[in-house]
């Protein structure tokens, strides 16, 4: 009979934010455990809450599955001798497999050892699984407590573990396993008996426990949502923050809560985040879409007494308030624009120089952008976002609340009466912040934000600070996919080596070092860019076909992913077929000039009249990056080369007329070339 499995891992309180992986991975680490020691299960659960990992197992096998195998031994004239005797190696080999000569079989000429590995016991292999399960945890930081040499993210206190009724014995950390569970710190009664896996939930809800994160989940967005209609308003829902506050409790009673009006006159970000970010309360908004004075927050136990504790929420948060309509007020005393010269006395990292000197080098880059793309922004407008890009990094609000660089400078600079294309610039340039963010709006704003970011990572990679393995502390790897992410959306047709090599020389660097920083870059630009690419569907092949390009230009390659990709499956088969014989037989990159007086057959005149009359139309073709025109194009010479491959002899006898025939090939080819490698989709 098939039983359940708990094991419930009980600590102090886990950081909310390692839960969700955590769980996760002992999710995937019972799978794989179970499926390599060949034990059959019905289903896996996790659950936890901020001081329990558990796992549930259902309906595990009682034994593993017996393991058939059949081991090719040697050859069956070495295994016996010309008598049909066993030789020492045929008897080695049956000795090392457990099983007697003369149960060795031969077939094709080898011998081979049948083995049944009987199953063991389930109940005999848990207790080893289990803690190895448990110490194969791994947490974005772990911890040493005691004298205990076991590492993990807090204190081990307890550990229940059962098969069915029976405990599965085993010690980590000088803790035994047992069946006893601990309810919740101030509202549970102790310790408490688990009779048995399927009864787990059940005693926890009684010691006000809710072991469930999903049911969690839904009794906090229940609890919100019904709060907020009683307000008559509605829940500034953040999910990255109800998950968070999902693995912050145990029992969940939600709450609401007041502030004074008078802080309403604050910029919303500023009200915002110290709820938020700092105090982790959930703001409202009423039917209009206005803030309300009000916020919503959740308690780690039931309804006794929360009045007291909607006081206490209050008094932090008016503490807070009070903090950032100080700060609101000291800084309106002095104009974003009366800050640029500030920016001299902030290093914006060793070997860089100051703020003040990459908000010069922003001016620089910002113009150089403009003209490269052709884009119709005023240059003034261009050098007045750049230098005010950096200035609300010497407000307090920001150096209080750093989560508000940006922000905050955006909401000064309408204060201060610049113009709203600038302060949107100045929010947007830190977009995206993190994966899926969404990226600026504005054409100034993404001027902005990508001159930010090439400049940090140009900077950085000249001062050799490349990022390696996990090692990433100054973000160049998001940089770098938001600057990509950035120029594709936009359709941006930048060549990125030129960037590099335009602030390289605005930083200083050696002559003699630029080729080697550029190209680390130009690495490193593409490994990102053809993860994004393979995260858009493209096939390796040909992500690896279009990215073999001496300069690095991120839109022009997706648009030539995408021109071979929607191409007629018929149309792309025969033209990439064509195309890669001719590229098998061209050495060089070089075009001779090829002399017609030598043609001796009629393909040789139709591929060159073909390459002559498809020349003008592909150059314009590439001139404005169209790449299904190109490819339309390309496929008309098709016919004209198969039919030279397939009926001219190209190794001619006569050296001349060989060499013609090469270098039609190669002008040949070179059609096709500003496509990408051909050859390496084949």
């Amino acid at each position: 009979m098939n039983k359940d499995v708990l094991l419930e891992i009980g600590t102090e309180e886990l950081p909310a934010h390692y839960m969700p992986g955590a769980l996760q991975q002992l999710k995937e680490a019972a799978a794989a455990q179970l499926t390599e020691a060949h034990i059959a299960y019905k289903d896996i659960r996790t659950m936890g809450t901020p001081r329990r990992l558990a796992l549930r197992i259902e309906g595990i096998a009682e034994k593993q599955a017996d393991v058939f195998a059949k081991n090719k031994g040697p050859s069956a004239k070495i295994a016996f001798d010309g008598d049909g005797r066993p030789t020492k190696a045929a008897i080695g080999f049956a000795r090392g497999h457990n099983i007697a000569v003369a149960d060795l079989i031969v077939e094709d000429g080898y011998i081979y050892a049948d083995v049944t590995t009987v199953g063991k016991k389930t109940a005999d292999l848990l207790p080893e699984m289990l803690k190895s399960l448990v110490l194969s945890l791994t947490f974005p930081k772990s911890m040493l407590w005691g004298n205990e040499t076991v590492r993990f993210a807090r204190p081990i206190r307890w550990i229940a573990a059962l098969y069915g009724t029976d405990v599965i014995p085993f010690e980590i950390a000088h803790v035994k396993s047992g069946r006893v569970s601990r309810g919740h710190r101030f509202l549970g009664s102790g310790d408490f008996e688990i009779a048995e896996p399927a009864g787990y939930e059940t005693a926890a809800r009684e010691h006000f426990l809710i072991v469930d994160p999903a049911e969690r989940k839904e009794l906090i967005l229940q609890g919100l949502t019904d709060l907020a209609i009683q307000e008559g308003g509605t829940v500034i829902m953040d999910e990255d923050l109800l998950e968070e506050v999902v693995y912050l409790v145990e029992y969940p009673t939600p709450l609401c809560g007041t502030f004074d009006e008078k802080y309403l006159k604050l910029p919303e970000a500023a009200v915002i985040t110290p709820m938020k970010d700092h105090q982790r309360y959930f703001p409202m908004r009423d039917g209009t879409g206005n803030l309300m004075n009000r916020f919503l927050t959740v308690r780690n136990g039931d309804a006794a007494h929360l009045e007291t504790v909607r006081h206490g929420n209050e008094r932090v948060l008016r503490a807070r308030l009070a903090d950032a309509e100080f700060f609101f007020t000291e800084d309106r005393k002095k104009r974003l624009a009366d800050r640029v010269d500030d920016l001299r006395k902030i290093v914006f990292q060793d070997g860089l120089g100051t703020l003040h000197d990459k908000a010069q080098r922003l001016t620089a880059i910002t113009e150089f952008l403009k003209n490269k793309l052709d884009l119709p922004l005023d240059s003034e407008e261009l050098t007045r976002a750049s230098m005010l890009a950096k200035t609300d990094l010497l407000t307090q609000m920001v150096q209080e609340f750093t989560e508000l660089q940006g922000i905050m400078g955006s909401e000064y600079a309408l204060l201060d009466g610049e113009t709203p294309e600038i302060a949107a610039a100045l929010y947007e340039q830190y977009l995206p912040r993190f994966a899926g963010d969404e990226l600026p709006h504005t054409t100034l704003g993404m001027i902005l934000s990508i001159a930010d970011k090439f400049d940090t990572i140009t900077g950085s990679f000249s001062m050799s600070l490349v990022p390696t393995g996990s090692q990433d502390p100054f973000a160049l790897r998001r940089q770098t996919i938001g600057t990509l992410n950035i120029i594709l959306d936009a359709g941006w047709n930048l060549n990125c080596d030129e960037v590099f090599a335009f602030i390289l020389e605005a930083l200083g660097t050696p002559a003699e070092n630029r080729a080697d920083v550029t190209a680390s870059l130009h690495e490193y630009f593409t490994l990102r860019l053809k993860n994004i690419l393979q995260d858009m569907g493209f096939d390796y092949r040909l992500i690896d076909c279009v990215l073999q390009d001496d300069s690095l230009n991120a839109a022009a390659a997706l648009k030539r992913a995408a021109a071979l990709r929607d191409a007629d499956i018929l149309v792309q088969e025969e033209l990439l077929q064509a195309y890669t014989r001719v590229g098998n037989m061209v050495k060089d990159t070089v075009t001779a000039d090829i002399e017609p007086a030598l043609f001796e057959t009629e393909e040789e005149k139709s591929l060159y009249d073909a390459c002559l009359n498809l020349a003008d139309p592909l150059a314009a073709a590439y001139a404005v990056y169209d790449y299904g025109t190109a490819v339309e194009i390309l496929k008309k010479a098709v016919p004209q080369i198969n039919a030279f491959l397939d009926r001219v002899l190209v190794m001619h006898e006569d050296e001349a007329v060989k060499n013609n025939r090469i270098h039609l090939l190669t002008k040949t080819f070179d059609l096709i070339r500003p496509m990408g490698d051909i050859k390496r989709l084949s």
